[in-house]
């Protein structure tokens, strides 16, 4: 097996600036051994080179002394290392631009992107298209490093001030864009306006396109190399960043690194994700730290989710003036090398396969889901859209499919879907999903027909005698706000949740006239073969995404859940601030990893509250043979934890939680 699927990676990314090309090297090995880092992803080509590149084409920056990417290497590989070296072909040197102008972007007034003496380049000139892999080859050829890593591989849009500059224009964008479609790029001006969908399939294709053309290139001669950008076209190391913004809209995003990776390795079972954890508060303020609450949320749930472990500093470590985060990276990264046997190779235990939608407006629908089923600890993967039929192909474990506002299936899909659905697999829709699907609304849901309602405010739904725990039994209404979809179904569908109609909320004195709806219910409920369809008519994930209501995240999960035989497989009575993971080990064991997310207030993270008396409930099939002599073993203290077998698995007791725990059980001696 290849090294980066085999070997738990503790990466370091140091982003070089020029001036660092005559770094003290032997430093930078101790600085790694102190963190307990085995690979450095560091900067080789492509906007500077940080060796004596022969290429004519590549701007070798003049701080360099030495070979300082052969130096590295050599130092590296001697200590057990490894080595990623980064690139950069976005842009390039401005003395490259006064030779070669047609290789660079231009806007729609035909102007070059100058951003002080760094030019923009673009995915279709002859400099990505050619240069950059003549590039590579010179440093694979002279150098074993053991990967290579893209920065800002694409479309450019923006510059690093955040200027909009808009599509490329350029005479290689144009030439290929009507080779394509038959149609003149010029035309197109932006999201609103003609030729859009054209354009965004346009910047898909061609990226892939380039990806594709990168990895035959280098995996012809060097199999062991690892590829890595942010994309999964032919990468093997599927990279994303948790990180923040001070321009970033609200609410702050808590999940940032479980949801990156979840979003890769729940789709991609060939593929490694590495979300880095970025040091810096924003862009413009590379040399202050995010606080070290935030950093040891975003690396230890890239632990517990048994993936690779990734934190990023601009410059070297003796230059850079916050090293308030750095203590935290070092346990964080101990604690994983201590433990390698145990994190090599992780089976996530999983009841949902919640699938990511690929456009941009059930973004918030899918993120609200993510969220509540985090905070009500129920065990789930993440599909990507594209991915989903092959993920469904070989699914064993998963008892739910969750689509939010997914706009329709594929013939294919939707057959297997049916048959899935059929041998006991529930699907569930919300956000008006499958909208515009009326054959798969009926296959999987038995709805007829489904009507976007109007907008109305002071609706609501009767949450009365629907027993929905979580939801004061006082409480006889749920408010109803936004987006709604009636359906008209089979009559073998139940309805849950019925619609009281909006009525006048105000002046007080006629805030009056609610009525029970005659046609709309909030959920639609139909039994198929073993397996069920749920159809949510509102948007639960949306709203609780945005205003963090609870009623909806409870009624959500509790009409779910009642279509599950025995419930779900994680059953705690912990708050919705503990974020729970449970994996199988390679040798059969149950890891239990829990993390403290107390001290987020919504805005500001703060040292997370120690948390008492916990306890866990882990279902197992019937002939399991973790049933006999189950014992536990903290891996954080070393110190035995309280297991016992309960009517469908076990039971483990936490005395005390405080940052983060991981309990290791087994059979017999664990």
């Amino acid at each position: 097996m290849v090294w980066w699927m085999e070997e738990p990676i503790r990466m370091i990314q140091t982003n070089l600036r020029e001036t660092d090309a005559a770094m003290d090297t032997e430093r930078l090995m101790d600085d790694l051994d102190t963190l307990a880092a085995n690979v450095l992803m560091v900067n080789a080509g492509g906007i500077f080179a940080f060796y004596p590149s022969q290429l004519e084409e590549q701007y070798v920056t003049p701080f360099l002394q030495n070979d300082l990417l052969g130096e590295l290497t050599e130092k590296l590989h001697r200590r057990g290392k490894r080595i990623i070296a980064r690139f950069d072909f976005s842009k390039a040197h401005e003395s490259l631009f006064r030779r070669n102008p047609e290789w660079f972007y231009r806007n729609r007034e035909g102007r070059e992107v100058n951003y002080h003496g760094i030019v923009h380049t673009c995915v279709n000139g002859h400099y990505q298209q050619r240069v950059s892999l003549n590039m590579i080859a010179e440093v694979l050829e002279r150098y074993p490093v053991d990967g290579i890593f893209f920065n800002m591989f694409g479309y450019q849009h923006w510059d690093y001030s955040g200027n909009h500059y808009g599509p490329c224009y350029c005479g290689s964008c144009r030439k290929r864009f009507g080779e394509m479609y038959g149609l003149d790029l010029m035309e197109y001006d932006g999201a609103g306006g003609p030729l859009h969908r054209e354009y965004s399939e346009f910047c898909e294709r061609t990226t892939r396109d380039m990806l594709s053309k990168i990895r035959g290139h280098v995996k012809k001669d060097y199999p062991n190399v690892a590829i890595s950008t942010y994309h999964t076209e032919g990468v093997d190391l599927v990279r994303s960043e948790s990180n923040t913004s001070h321009a970033r809209p609200l609410p702050k995003w808590l999940y940032a690194a479980s949801e990156n990776i979840a979003s890769v390795e729940g789709g991609w079972p060939d593929k490694k994700a590495s979300c880095c954890s970025i040091n810096a508060v924003d862009l413009q303020y590379r040399f202050t730290g995010v606080s070290v609450h935030e950093t040891e949320i975003r690396l230890y749930e890239a632990l517990a989710a048994g993936s690779t472990l990734d934190f990023c500093i601009i410059g070297t470590f003796p230059d850079y003036p916050d090293h308030s985060n750095l203590p935290a990276v070092r346990e964080v990264y101990r604690f994983q090398q201590k433990n390698e046997s145990v994190f090599k190779d992780l089976t996530p235990l999983s009841d949902v396969l919640l699938v990511k939608p690929e456009n941009g407006p059930a973004r918030g629908e899918y993120l609200g889901l993510f969220k509540i089923l985090k905070e009500k600890h129920i065990q789930f993967e993440v599909v990507a859209r594209e991915r989903l039929s092959r993920r469904l192909e070989d699914e064993r474990g998963a008892r739910v499919l969750l689509l939010p506002g997914v706009g329709s299936l594929t013939a294919a899909e939707l057959d297997l879907l049916e048959r899935k659905q059929r041998s006991g697999l529930v699907v569930a829709a919300a956000g008006g999903a499958l909208a515009d699907d009326p054959q798969a609304l009926r296959g999987l849901f038995g709805i007829r027909g489904l009507r976007r309602m109007p907008d109305a405010e002071s609706a609501y739904f009767e949450a009365d005698g629907e027993g929905i725990g979580g939801i004061p039994g006082s409480r006889r209404w749920i408010v109803a706000p936004g987006a709604c979809w009636a359906a008209e179904v089979e009559p073998s569908v139940r309805g849950r949740l019925r619609g009281i109609e909006a009525a006048a909320f105000g002046p007080p004195e006629r805030a009056y006239g609610h009525r029970r709806s005659g046609e709309f219910r909030a959920v639609s409920i139909r039994g198929n073969g073993a397996g069920a369809g749920v159809y949510y008519g509102w948007q639960p994930g949306e709203l609780y995404s945005r205003y963090g209501w609870r009623d909806h995240k409870e009624a959500f999960a509790a009409m779910l859940e009642r279509e599950l035989e025995g419930g779900w497989s994680l059953e705690t009575d912990a708050p919705p601030s503990v974020e729970a993971f449970v994996h199988r080990t390679r040798d059969g064991a149950v890891l239990l990893q829990l993390i403290n997310l107390s001290g987020f207030n919504g805005m500001t993270y703060h040292a997370p509250l120690p948390i008492e008396d916990l306890s866990f409930s882990i279902r197992l099939p019937e002939a399991d043979a973790l049933k006999d002599r189950p014992q536990g073993v903290s891996l954080v203290t070393g110190s035995e934890v309280p297991v016992s077998l309960g009517p469908q698995g076990i039971r483990i007791e936490v005395d005390r939680l405080e940052r983060y725990e991981a309990i290791l059980i087994g059979s017999g001696n664990v």
